[in-house]
């Protein structure tokens, strides 16, 4: 990106966790931050504290299973700054609520409940696709727009098929991994329609990281965790796109 410097960004998610940290880091380097959060009462608190740490933020009602919302989000972006140069699809729900993800048995294949599946679904694919949809025509405004898609390594099919490999000990998951493997399915495919408008797309893993979703029980920080994200956010022109790639690198699809 040529600056950070007025660059407008908006991070879904952003009340708590990784997705706050990002805003946190964007809005330290110069970014006006708007923190989408569900709960407004929730998301001013986090542009808040960036506000007094010296920072540019605003707090947006953004629900992404809620078309109104997202287009009234659209709309203020529209009236207020008239573009958007960086959009970060962190919103993201595990489906089994606070719990360590060893301990998700109501993911296990043949036993899972469809609607869990559909709502996991409603928010980790369908709502990153709302909301990117919603935001192209702003994105398109960008002199350097870049989307980022929050992933997992649980995306990872490579991963996840090794017999041998890391998550074999792990829960199989019929929701939230299968959800995840969509959005890099997804990152793909806007990335090669966008290539040509100059849009990156990338896909981001921050691994293991100490959140409410999995019940605390991650190693990394939050801030750790969202370093990713916001190189991915500030990649120059030459920059990668349609890639999936953790703080170590490219992950494997």
């Amino acid at each position: 990106m040529t600056t950070n410097q007025h660059a407008i960004a908006l991070v879904t998610g952003a009340n708590k966790g990784i997705g706050r940290a990002a805003a946190e880091q964007l809005a330290a380097l110069g970014m006006t931050v708007l923190v989408g959060a569900r709960d407004p009462q929730r998301g001013e608190p986090a542009a808040a504290a960036i506000r007094a740490a010296g920072g540019a933020a605003h707090t947006l009602t953004l629900d992404v299973t809620d078309t109104a919302t997202v287009q009234a989000s659209a709309q203020w972006i529209e009236e207020h700054f008239g573009r958007l140069d960086v959009l970060i699809n962190n919103a993201g729900i595990s489906g089994s609520g606070q719990v360590d993800p060893s301990d998700a048995v109501d993911q296990i294949p043949s036993t899972v409940e469809l609607d869990m599946v559909r709502k996991v679904f409603e928010t980790n694919v369908f709502g990153v696709i709302a909301v990117t949809n919603a935001m192209l025509g702003l994105l398109r405004r960008s002199p350097a727009p870049r989307i980022v898609n929050v992933a997992s390594h649980a995306a990872s099919l490579t991963l996840f098929s090794d017999p041998d490999g890391p998550f074999a000990a792990l829960l199989p998951s019929a929701a939230y991994s299968p959800s995840k493997s969509a959005l890099l399915s997804l990152t793909v495919n806007y990335a090669n329609e966008l290539r040509k408008d100059g849009i990156l797309v990338n896909a981001v893993a921050p691994g293991y990281v100490d959140t409410d979703s999995n019940n605390h029980t991650g190693f990394l920080t939050v801030e750790q965790g969202a370093a990713i994200l916001v190189r991915m956010a500030t990649l120059g022109a030459d920059g990668p796109t349609g890639g999936f790639f953790s703080e170590d690198g490219p992950v494997p699809w």
